[in-house]
């Protein structure tokens, strides 16, 4: 049924300011700088082998322009939202109203490239909170235009995203929405010692959603985005390149993975637990 996890969001203040920080840490040109006058925002998009990252910035008013200053508010910025991909919306809606979700209407979208005027569009499928959980996330289905590819900065630039951390308070209930209902692979569901959770693992499209059980009192299914590992081919020459540039970086350490290096990047992530991870 979900065919990617098509792309995640990130809250910013500053688009600008945002983009110039992550092509940086990511090596590459954003792909797409654009804006959507319906929703008043206007973002800048990371195009990577496996998914697409993308900044977003309130820069009128709109649905979108309010959902991004309420999550600053709140929580500063940061992660706001996770995207999951589809080929056929239609069946998706099929599937979760004869399962028994009532669903508001499609929701068609374009953005525009500032530096063309290339479009694309899509149409997105917003879930009712008991399958949202208390993310910020919908299903996109894309129908026209395309996202060019990146070009790199540098020789260490990152390819692809190897995780994305999500917080859940009960992973049962969290296996029931992604992998009984979305049909998205559970690959791996381990008790970690080391850390005293239960780890869950989807896999789809070459990366992975990670999902870690931490229990509280609440009776609610919460789940919470907590932060990013990027997948790089030399950690050692990207943290060269990455303090050269005045990012704060951690020292490289082994990983909970086997035969995996990390580093953690400590400034410049809008605040985003941020990872760099190398298989050795």
């Amino acid at each position: 049924m979900i065919k990617s996890l098509d792309h995640l969001i990130i809250a910013v203040n500053n688009l600008e300011e945002a983009e110039q920080n992550y092509q940086k840490i990511l090596g590459i040109n954003p792909s797409w700088r654009g804006h959507h006058k319906e929703w008043g925002t206007s973002n800048s998009l990371f195009n990577l082998q496996n998914t697409y990252l993308e900044l977003l910035a309130a820069t009128g008013d709109g649905v979108g322009a309010q959902l991004v200053k309420n999550k600053i508010k709140n929580d500063g910025e940061g992660l706001m939202g996770i995207v999951l991909g589809t080929d056929d919306l239609e069946a998706v809606r099929n599937k979760l109203i004869t399962l028994g979700y009532s669903l508001p209407s499609q929701s068609n979208g374009e953005g525009m490239n500032a530096k063309n005027n290339s479009k694309r569009s899509w149409v997105n499928q917003f879930l009712p909170i008991e399958l949202t959980r208390g993310l910020f996330s919908f299903i996109i289905q894309h129908k026209e235009g395309y996202l060019p590819e990146a070009k790199k900065l540098d020789n260490n630039f990152i390819k692809k995203l190897d995780h994305v951390v999500i917080k859940t308070n009960n992973a049962d209930s969290f296996i029931e929405v992604y992998n009984k209902i979305f049909d998205i692979r559970l690959a791996l569901d381990k008790f970690i010692e080391t850390w005293k959770r239960r780890m869950l693992f989807f896999r789809l499209n070459k990366t992975t959603i990670e999902v870690i059980e931490e229990k509280d009192e609440s009776e609610t299914p919460q789940d919470i985005l907590w932060g990013l590992a990027w997948e790089v081919e030399d950690i050692s020459k990207k943290i060269d390149e990455l303090i050269a540039n005045g990012t704060d970086v951690s020292e490289i350490k082994k990983g909970l993975k086997e035969n995996t290096l990390v580093a953690t990047i400590k400034s410049h992530t809008h605040n985003v637990p941020t990872l760099l991870i190398q298989y050795e």
